[in-house]
């Protein structure tokens, strides 16, 4: 694939707290791989114990059940990710936790973006409105669900 040829590329860090990590996104991410909405370019994992000690895991040192989950989900197995960005998205978690770190491309926007390209567009500005904000305002506004 070309350079040209790639979607808009975005990221995730996902913390959960207690380490309570089950793999329960894997099967979420394996339907929006196989409908072709999105394409997982690459997945760490993190953790900080107790001590806050650091420790980060690729998906072949995961447990079975959930790196098979993953593995569902087509991950490219392309490394994005570095050390830095592992140290800096550990230092965010509190004590006794884990994280996720997921790189996807948007397929289903890859169109778009080739046409931006093509008419010289410049992406100047991109943002993401929490979950929690629409619903508030939604509520805020009466509009049903």
């Amino acid at each position: 694939m070309a350079n040209e040829d790639i979607g808009p590329v975005d990221y995730a860090i996902i913390a959960f707290p207690g380490s309570r990590f089950t793999g329960r996104i894997a099967p979420a991410l394996a339907e929006l791989t196989e409908n072709g909405t999105i394409r997982i370019i690459d997945v760490a994992f993190i953790r900080k114990d107790e001590a806050g000690e650091i420790s980060a895991f690729d998906l072949d040192e995961i447990e079975e059940e959930v790196r098979a989950g993953f593995e569902s989900a087509g991950v490219a197995g392309e490394t994005l990710f570095n050390e830095e960005d592992v140290l800096a998205a550990a230092a965010e978690l509190e004590p006794g936790s884990s994280a996720a770190m997921i790189v996807w491309e948007n397929l289903w926007a890859r169109t778009i973006a080739d046409a931006v390209r093509a008419a010289d567009g410049v992406l100047v500005d991109f943002g993401r409105i929490p979950h929690a904000t629409v619903v508030a305002a939604r509520e805020h506004e009466g509009v049903a669900s």
